[in-house]
């Protein structure tokens, strides 16, 4: 077999597969008497990769969490969003608070999520997210009651485009971009609120996981165009 086959075929499987592909699932295409090395799978990875990169094409070969994908280039999103009609999910601030804890400070339990947020975790909170599958149950803590210790899981870091743990931006770059963000909303709410004599006695409760398409003050995770498969909305989102 020529290495241009070779490389023809490892590209087309990870076109084709609907998922990332490991370098032991592509070393299992071929058969024993022909079985290309991990070094040989890689090499043909990185001729792909910078391929895809000096060519105008709409594609880029990524690794992430779970192994090797084909996606769409982030900056291609504005037109393929179009492809889709239905609207991103969206979600709470305690929702998203509550999954940069479990993100950062894993292994984690709720109480100590709780005891850091200061406001008690939705149950539908965390049921979401272990639906979602970005969250599971890793171990129980030995202490009175057992309480669960909850971490990320693989589809996390796949959804996110993360390849490990240590690619997520560091705690002081997450502070700047909460703190932009808080900025915003604040100037977004001085813009469009309109002041009633009854206003500033309201007092905010905690929300949902779920909003519904006029609340405010909430955090949208797009569903980026860049994912290697459609990922089904749901019944978190809104709308």
């Amino acid at each position: 077999m020529t290495p241009e086959q070779m490389q023809a075929i490892i590209e087309a499987a990870i076109m084709v597969a609907g998922h990332p592909l490991t370098v032991v699932s592509l070393q299992n295409l071929f058969p024993d008497d022909n079985r290309p090395t991990a070094s040989d799978i890689k090499s043909v990875i990185g001729n792909l990769k910078q391929h895809y990169q000096h060519e105008k094409s709409g594609l880029e070969l990524q690794e992430v969490a779970s192994g090797y994908r084909f996606q769409a280039k982030a900056e291609l999103s504005p037109w393929l969003s179009r492809l889709w009609e239905e609207r991103s999910p969206r979600y709470s601030r305690a929702f998203l608070e509550t999954l940069v804890l479990i993100a950062y400070k894993q292994p984690i339990t709720r109480g100590e999520i709780e005891e850091i947020r200061g406001v008690t975790v939705s149950s539908t909170i965390m049921k979401t997210l272990q639906e979602r599958e970005w969250v599971r149950v890793i171990g129980y803590r030995e202490v009175p009651g057992k309480p669960a210790i909850y971490g990320t899981t693989k589809e996390f870091l796949d959804y996110f485009n993360l390849k490990s743990l240590t690619d997520m931006p560091s705690l002081t770059e997450f502070r700047d971009l909460a703190q932009q963000d808080e900025k915003l909303q604040v100037q977004l709410a001085l813009e469009n609120t309109h002041p009633g004599p009854d206003d500033s006695e309201k007092i905010p409760e905690e929300r949902e996981a779920t909003l519904g398409e006029d609340e405010s003050n909430v955090i949208a995770i797009r569903e980026t165009s860049d994912n290697s498969s459609d990922e089904p909305e749901d019944e978190c989102a809104a709308g």
